[in-house]
Parts: structure tokens; sequence; C-alpha cells
């Protein structure tokens, strides 16, 4: 009787372990909802947006811009970004438009016409630095071709494309976040220019 109250307390013990520690394991190991198991490279944590400091800092710096910005008819960070862009494309995409916005705008001559643009230049080049493996896949024309117009459209408008552009980081900002995200954000943002 006594061996089968040991093996009883055993075995329970086992299964305890099992249900506990094993099983945790093996399910961390299974893709997350919302990522893309093509991808795992392309992917960043949802932490990075909900840091309270960066976010007011890229919130403001856009909001400022966006008081000297004098074109309300066009627009550089929108959903034309997404046109003909499957869904597993759009982080490599915003990486893309993040990489351009951070080395032609941010750490151009503006810099120091505006608050914390070297902080939010800093922190944005932190999010495309995690994102360095994170590749397309399929036919890359239709990205390189919404990112060339975008980069157009910023050429077309002279000195104020810059200043559109940083006056659009809040966007910027939440379309990283909704493309990049294991859970993104519902809605997009409802910026009206």
């Amino acid at each position: 009787m006594a061996s089968l109250q040991t093996l009883s307390k055993s075995f329970s013990g086992w299964v305890f372990f099992c249900c506990c520690c094993c099983l945790p394991l093996l399910t961390n190991s299974l893709p997350l909802k919302g990522a893309s198991p093509a991808h795992p490279d392309c992917r960043l944590r949802k932490i990075n947006f909900q840091q309270p400091y960066i976010r007011n800092r890229t919130y403001t710096l856009a909001k400022t811009a966006s008081a000297s910005d004098k074109d309300t008819d066009n627009r550089l960070i929108g959903q034309q970004l997404f046109v003909n862009i499957r869904e597993n494309n759009r982080c490599y995409l915003m990486k893309r438009v993040v990489e351009f916005i951070v080395k032609d705008v941010l750490l151009t001559e503006v810099k120091n016409q505006y608050p914390y643009v070297e902080e939010v230049a800093q922190f944005l080049a932190s999010l495309t630095s995690e994102l360095s493996s994170c590749k397309f896949s399929g036919k890359k024309d239709h990205i390189e071709k919404n990112l060339e117009q975008m980069k157009n459209k910023m050429e077309e408008l002279g000195e104020n494309g810059k200043t559109k552009a940083i006056g659009e980081l809040d966007l910027l900002f939440d379309y990283m976040e909704n493309a990049c995200t294991d859970a993104p954000k519902k809605g997009g943002s409802k910026k009206k220019n």
C-alpha cells in the first residue's frame, strides 16, 4: 500500500510538472496570433510603441511641424502606401519608409529647426535596426513603386516636403506599430489634414 501511495504521489508530481513546466514551453514555440510565421523577423514588440516618453516626443514633433505645413491637400504617409501590398509585406514596407524618413528628412538640416528630432530619429532608427533581417516575399515591384511615389511627392512639394514628412510622424508611428507588432491597433490613425 505504501508503494502505491508513493507511486501515486510520483505520478501526480509528473502530471503537475508536465502541465506547469513542459506545456508552456511547447506552446511558446507556436507562432503568436497575428504574427506571420513566414516573416518572424518582421515583428516588433508592442512595448516599443507603448513608451509614453517617445510617443509624446514623436507626436509633439509632428504637431509642431504640422503647424508649419502649408499644404493641406497632399499626404505622404497614408493608406496609399499599402496599395497592392500584401499584409505580410507591410512591415517591410514601413521599415523602408522609416529608413528613408530618418536618413533623408530627420538627419538633415531640419534637425536644428524642430524640437526632439534627434531623439525621434534615434528611436525610429532603433526600430529599423531591430527589423534588419525583415525581408519581403514575392515581387518587390509594388513596394518600390509605392515608396518611389512617396519620395516623388515629397520632392514635388519642395521645401514643404520635409515639413510635411515631419508633420506626419505621428501617422508613421501608428502605421509602423500597426504593420509590425503582433497585436496591431484597430482602425489606424484618424488624422485629418
